[in-house]
């Protein structure tokens, strides 16, 4: 699909020929319309979520985000178990996280990955356990370091030498042994957005298993010598030879991660053969045995019609068998497989509510030059509560959720209230000719990186995030921010 064929519309897009219905493989079953076609969230309408918490407003359904859970879990674990391996799931925080949802994903079975010292410490305020929690992060502070290993947390996940050093020195400091995961960069371009993508050389995560990168460690030949090592050595190699020579680390194993939102399956089966190897020249060379590798996660959601997410089974299935070939080629013991989705999880759980306004229409000429209208329809949020789409050119859909959208569909636009041109919600939706200010509008799958990349850009405050579950009422777990609260930071000058 050309550029130019995007002016009007994507090829993907088609007009609904049941504008009500919910495509299942984007609304999970926790959403559906009621008798008279509005909108339901575990069973509570749409207009009362509204009228109780106003809008923009989260909503995470706790249902669905439970049965995600198990779901992953079961799939991970049951997979590998054919093959005789054990395996951990973590739940990659960074996508959404409040105490009430690491208290869910730690009921459900799973373990906790942070990413900055504010995670761990909502973590540990919701009273995960440390030896549950992973500390990951491409520069962490001594401070944080410091809380991880106070706290007992189950592994750190070195982004570098320098890190290894960091983490040796302060562990040693602190009488303590700290235990390390190296993320190692496998060198494999996912098919995803540059930005989320994570397991190419030229990007800041991990350290390079390529042949003859020893010397970007920061080493002198003489150094790298010294270790046992040549220049002809990879950083990674280096990173783990420091680690084994510290008696305040105990290196636990591998860690990668090839990026976000990926559907086609490949990626992640040559990560795991490359890993492995390293892993197993790395047994030879040292005399060790590396007990665990984590292939991360990244496993594709249906933001838009035609998107084809891979069932949490097919993905462990396929990861299983080739995890176990790989092996068995290598002559070694399959390891401890620990697994990270995040995403996959989180944003199938939530959706956004917002409040129409202003619509109007707007001439443009399609790839033909034909003349066409393109309608703009604007909401009471944007871009500060979902970034996604001006970061990364995410795409969402958009439906009427107050009352059952019939009639003649229109090609739309669903922007933001924010003074940039970017601020786009849902680039090419359906919505009815018969919209009006005062409608509510629900954008699926917002549940994943939404929340957790607001601002209040304009000096808009933050919504709130409410929880629903089947045969419960909604619960707030995230207050929505007053203006009040939002300006009490500004101090004038002190």
């Amino acid at each position: 699909m050309s550029d130019s064929s995007t002016l009007f519309k994507p090829d993907w897009l088609e007009v609904p020929a049941h504008p009500a219905d919910l495509n299942r493989t984007i609304w999970t079953d926790s959403f559906s319309r009621n008798d008279s076609g509005e909108l339901e969230v575990d069973g509570v309408a749409v207009s009362a979520l509204r009228e109780q918490f106003g809008t923009p407003e989260y909503i995470f359904s706790e249902t669905t985000f439970r049965a995600r859970v198990a779901e992953f879990k079961n799939a991970f674990t049951s997979a590998f178990a054919e093959h005789g391996a054990e395996v951990s799931v973590y739940y990659a925080a960074k996508s959404f996280l409040t105490t009430a949802v690491a208290r869910w994903a730690l009921e459900e079975g799973l373990n906790l990955d942070t990413a900055s010292g504010g995670e761990l410490a909502l973590a540990l305020r919701a009273e995960v356990p440390g030896q549950q929690i992973a500390l990951h992060g491409n520069n962490k502070s001594d401070a944080e370091i410091r809380r991880a290993l106070e706290n007992q947390v189950g592994r750190i996940v070195a982004d570098s030498v320098y890190e290894v050093q960091q983490i040796a020195r302060i562990a040693s400091d602190m009488g303590v042994v700290a235990p390390l995961m190296l993320r190692v960069t496998p060198g494999v371009h996912a098919s995803t957005h540059d930005y989320i993508a994570t397991a190419h050389e030229d990007q800041k995560f991990g350290q390079s298993m390529v042949a003859g990168t020893a010397m970007l460690a920061g080493f002198t030949t003489e150094q790298i010598n010294a270790l046992g090592l040549s220049d002809e050595d990879s950083y990674a190699t280096v990173a783990a030879a420091v680690a084994l020579g510290e008696d305040s680390i105990n290196l636990r194993g591998l860690h990668c991660h090839i990026g976000s939102q990926i559907f086609e399956a490949e990626g992640f089966s040559k990560a795991a053969e490359k890993v492995l190897g390293f892993m197993n020249e790395l047994n030879h060379r040292f005399d060790v045995t590396l007990a665990e590798i984590d292939l991360g996660g990244g496993y594709g959601i249906g933001y838009i019609e035609g998107e084809s997410p891979r069932p949490a089974l097919d993905v462990a299935t396929e990861l299983a068998d080739s995890v176990s070939k790989t092996c068995a080629d290598l002559g070694m013991e399959i390891p401890h497989l620990s697994f990270e989705p995040g995403r996959s999880i989180s944003g199938p759980s939530g959706i956004t509510l917002y409040t129409v306004g202003t619509i109007k229409d707007v001439a443009i000429e399609d790839e033909a030059g034909a003349s066409r209208v393109r309608r703009y329809v604007s909401v009471d949020g944007g871009m500060s509560d979902n970034a996604r789409p001006v970061l990364y050119d995410a795409d969402y859909t958009a439906v009427l959720a107050n009352r059952e959208p019939r009639g003649i569909q229109v090609l739309s636009r669903v922007v933001g209230k924010h003074c940039e041109s970017g601020d786009i919600v849902v680039r090419f939706c359906y919505l009815p000719a018969d919209l009006m200010a005062g409608d509510i509008l629900a954008v699926p799958a917002t549940g994943a990186y939404c929340y957790a990349l607001s601002s209040n850009y304009n000096y808009l405050t933050k919504p709130p995030v409410v929880a629903t579950a089947q045969d419960s009422v909604p619960r707030l777990m995230v207050r929505g921010e007053t203006e009040e609260e939002m300006l009490s930071r500004d101090l004038g000058l002190v």
